[in-house]
């Protein structure tokens, strides 16, 4: 009798599990729940399109493919930009610079397989130049990924290792949810590229998807009509509930801040300095500090400054605390270093031009890079995970209140010694080649003719090195700055 139960209970089990099997494929009892506008022609471009403008996005970059066209007319219909360029590397390139140039991201929008392999290298580069860029790729239909579908590849496995956060939206529903999201992560702690995979059938009208599915209407086969109804389900789960979420609004960005106990300690190691200097990196130049009030800090400040990566121009162009030669000799010299956004890796020597002798605040928003080298070359006696502009105004605000002032024979000191490698650096253009030009006699000229609106944008090795201690950007978010792959297109 307790084998008879025993095997009607496995019976039992069996069939309610292949029910259940055949319900999530078919989707007979959801299908009652599930709110669809059959007749709506509205798609999940749109829906991409306004989370872009809710999110102050005015350009975007692209090389135009079939997978994301709908997502390209949506938003030219509503007024963005839509800038087409010859290559997709191009795109991300130019999406880069409208992110670190603007305060906001910039985006990249690719078609799939070798669309979004194109992008690489200069996905790589915003990683490693830490700008907020979204790259948005078409994909082959979910249903159809894996079974031969046209630039069909596994294209998260290679996004994944290049970005902060990386998502395949599989339904209309999730576009909302999933892109604010994306949005968010880009800009939040240290910034970075992220990518958003659309599969084909989550863009186009429910109409254009129904009728390209495969369904066979007319058939008296009980097998293709279980295809359909699979199908059908399928179908009806991308559509469910799509134009429920219209909130695009967007999430917060989680900037890290520093503590009141970490101001504090700075602003002591200030005061019992008396040959403090600052580095500046890239990381200076990110909200939510505008850069024009970071400038006012530091002028008020009054320490010499040493602006690299996308800061410089912070100080305009002839500031009296702002120092382009001789850095090396500095280090050595200075009793107090603070490294503000700026990494110890080749571009200080790894950490071996800071003097043993010297003491060292750090801060950077990448824990990784805030460190970097230390173990080996260098040890900071205050490390801040944060917001370098940030820390650098809470400073000065504490600063201000005991009247502080840099010592003038310092400043006087490092100026003096700037004009004196200037003027050699005038003579050194002087100098007439018997073939080549004279690369200091070219950024020279240049830098006479310069506007005040100009952007420049350097690129190269010891061309851009010349052009760094040379050429005089006009003012803040004027100079493109290779980083450290130097790479810029």
């Amino acid at each position: 009798m307790s084998f008879a139960y025993a095997v009607l209970a496995v019976v039992s089990v069996t069939i309610v599990s292949l029910l259940l099997a055949f319900e999530k494929r078919l989707g007979l009892f959801k299908r009652r729940f599930r709110k669809i506008d059959v007749e709506s022609e509205r798609h999940g471009g749109q829906i991409v399109a306004s989370v872009l403008k809710a999110h102050g996005v005015k350009h975007v970059f692209t090389l135009c493919g079939g997978h994301i066209s709908p997502i390209l007319v949506a938003l030219d219909e509503i007024g963005v930009r839509v800038v087409d360029t010859r290559h997709e590397a191009t795109a991300v390139f130019a999406a880069d610079a409208v992110a670190r140039m603007s305060g906001t991201v910039g985006v990249a929008i690719v078609t799939a397989g070798p669309g979004l392999t194109n992008t690489i290298t200069a996905v790589k580069n915003a990683q490693m130049a830490e700008s907020p860029v979204v790259v948005i790729g078409g994909a082959a239909a979910t249903i159809l990924k894996g079974r031969g579908a046209l630039q069909d590849i596994d294209q998260m496995v290679l996004f994944k290792p290049l970005c902060k956060f990386c998502a395949s939206v599989k339904t209309v529903r999730d576009i909302v949810p999933t892109m604010k999201r994306a949005l968010m992560e880009a800009q939040s702690g240290t910034p970075g590229p992220v990518f958003l995979e659309f599969p084909i059938d989550t863009l186009f009208p429910y109409s254009t998807v129904i009728s390209e599915i495969g369904i066979k209407e007319t058939t008296k086969s009980i097998g293709q009509k279980i295809v359909n109804r699979f199908l059908q389900n399928y179908v009806e789960n991308i559509f469910d509930r799509a134009w429920s979420d219209s909130d695009y609004s967007p999430l917060p960005v989680k900037v890290p801040f520093p503590t009141a106990s970490q101001v504090n300690r700075c602003v002591e190691l200030i005061l019992k300095s008396e040959r403090p200097l600052i580095i500046f990196g890239s990381q200076a130049t990110l909200p939510p500090v505008p850069v024009h009030m970071l400038r006012k800090s530091l002028e008020r400040l009054g320490i010499p400054c040493y602006l690299g990566g996308m800061s410089r121009g912070l100080l305009g162009s002839n500031s009296p605390i702002q120092v382009k030669q001789r850095r090396r000799d500095a280090l050595k010299e200075a009793d107090l270093v603070i490294l503000a956004g700026a990494v110890c890796d080749f571009r200080l020597s790894y950490g071996r031009v800071l003097s043993k002798a010297s003491k060292i605040i750090a801060v950077n928003r990448n824990r990784i890079e805030l460190y970097k080298n230390s173990d080996m070359f260098w040890k900071p006696n205050v490390a801040i995970q944060a917001d370098a502009a940030s820390l650098v105004v809470e400073v000065v605000k504490k600063l201000d209140k005991v009247d502080y002032s840099c010592g003038v024979g310092w400043v006087n000191l490092l100026r003096g010694r700037e004009l004196e490698r200037e003027e050699a650096n005038k003579k050194k253009a002087e100098v007439k080649t018997t073939k080549n030009l004279n690369p200091l006699k070219v950024l020279s000229k240049l830098d006479e003719v310069l506007d005040d609106d100009c952007i420049l944008v350097v690129d190269g090795g010891d061309f851009a090195a010349t052009a760094a201690y040379t050429l005089r950007p006009r003012g803040p978010l004027q100079w493109l700055d290779p980083g450290d792959r130097k790479s810029v297109v």
